[in-house]
């Protein structure tokens, strides 16, 4: 039996920052408030109350989905999706099914590869489960602070094949989201939450099977979902070797990750759309769009700039490679700071860009100190771009162990060649840069 291909695909949710929450005024900025403090009838789902749409949330849903290349759709409605859960007041939550804000989207990776998007969606975020003991007796609380949320939901189609490219996927969608100012996107603080469905294409040279699918669910960091996607796709091989089930309906199941010990758990087996008894919310009416409504909302979008069009930009603007002016648009924090130097420089663009890149300065300098220390060393005389990279490759021909173990899975293995180029240079290279001279060389 042979691993042919990992297939990935991602639900991502990102808090909106309005001021308010979905369908009530309490106010939507629960982070580190005092435990159900910010609710009302509404969000608590007590009867005789009814939920009015923020507009503000709709709104910021739509742009995103115009970031992402999607359709508005002229019909839309909210759902209810059926499921007890006792973060769950009402017994339901509002979202969308069948007619959501946003259908179809693109995403593009650095390679070019090119994420379809499935829809962009809103609904309501549940309230929060505390694990903690009290008098010696474990017990679960429950804070609705965060209930009522508005939640905006991405659902990619399953064309990521590798953690790597979902890790990718994330990061670009995190700094689009950040870009137009809808969210700050902060995963520690469960701002983003992502829920990678995997499973695995195997071949006995004959014939193809597919494993079942397995949903990771509510990972909160960049290097967990990378984590967790390596560790799951390694275990359904394993288990597929071993007891040959195959994907089919029903038998989807959802796992969640344990950081500590480096490992999947099996949680439940997934629901069906059909298990949630999707149906018309009957307390908000349809909402449909005009196409002066529309082609407003295309001329919004264009009054933003993306992180590819801030990328082309610093290309063009201060002269930098298409390496640099990725690392510096990476966040809106760094290109901002970026910005600033440049400013309170009046120049020396690529100067600054190596230093904040290859951090050879002391760190949380400001500007004004950064240049200051510019101005002051010796030390920020930089070799070219052209010759950092004949430095990877004579490196490279020295060490091919290290290419050989990347090639069999071992990233760390180029960790050599970052310890050597710093060595002789005081530069620190990410590892993504040594590795596309090995992909060449294949």
């Amino acid at each position: 039996m042979e691993l042919v291909k990992t297939i990935i695909g991602l639900e991502v949710h990102v808090e909106l920052k309005t001021n308010s929450k979905m369908f009530c005024s309490c106010s939507a900025d629960h982070f580190d408030k005092e435990s159900n403090t910010q609710t009302c009838p509404t969000c608590l789902g007590l009867p005789g109350a009814l939920p009015v749409p923020n507009k503000k949330a709709i709104d910021w849903t739509i742009l995103l989905g115009l970031a992402l290349e999607g359709e508005i759709q002229k019909n839309a409605r909210f759902d209810r999706k059926n499921y007890f859960y006792p973060d769950l007041p009402k017994g339901f939550q509002i979202s969308q099914y069948d007619k959501p804000f946003i259908l179809r989207g693109n995403l593009k990776l650095v390679s070019g590869k090119n994420i379809r998007i499935r829809r962009v969606h809103l609904e309501e975020d549940t309230g929060k489960l505390l694990h903690e003991t009290i008098d010696g007796e474990r017990v679960t609380l429950i804070d609705f602070n965060r209930s009522g949320v508005p939640l905006v939901e991405i659902v990619s189609e399953p064309d990521m094949n590798s953690s790597d490219e979902a890790k990718e996927y994330l990061e670009t969608l995190q700094k689009i989201v950040q870009s137009l100012g809808i969210s700050s996107a902060d995963m520690e603080k469960g701002m983003m939450r992502c829920e990678p469905t995997v499973n695995l294409e195997v071949s006995d040279g004959k014939s193809k099977f597919y494993t079942p699918l397995v949903e990771i669910k509510n990972i909160n960091s960049f290097r967990f979902v990378k984590k967790a996607i390596d560790f799951e796709v390694d275990r359904q091989f394993k288990e597929f070797l071993e007891i040959k089930i195959e994907k089919q309906k029903g038998n989807k199941t959802t796992r969640g990750w344990d950081e500590k010990k480096g490992i999947t758990f099996l949680q439940r087996a997934k629901e069906e759309a059909n298990d949630y008894r999707y149906f018309p919310e009957p307390d908000i009416p349809l909402i449909g769009w005009s196409d002066r409504d529309i082609r407003n909302w295309k001329l919004e979008i264009g009054k933003y700039e993306l992180p590819w069009d801030k990328k082309k930009r610093f290309i063009s603007q201060y002269g930098l490679s298409e390496y640099q002016a990725r690392i510096l648009t990476q966040d809106k924090k760094t290109a901002g700071y970026y910005e600033e130097c440049v400013r309170i420089a009046n120049g020396k663009e690529v100067e600054i860009a190596n230093l904040i890149i290859n951090k050879r300065a002391p760190e949380n300098l400001t500007p004004e100190e950064l240049i200051k220390f510019i101005s002051t060393s010796q030390t920020t005389q930089e070799i070219t771009e052209e010759k950092l990279d004949e430095l990877i490759k004579k490196l490279l021909s020295e060490h091919p162990e290290a290419a050989i173990g990347y090639k069999n899975g071992k990233v760390q293995s180029l960790g050599i060649i970052v310890g050597l180029i710093k060595g002789k240079t005081g530069m620190i290279i990410p590892i993504e840069r040594i590795a596309k001279f090995i992909s060449v060389e294949k």
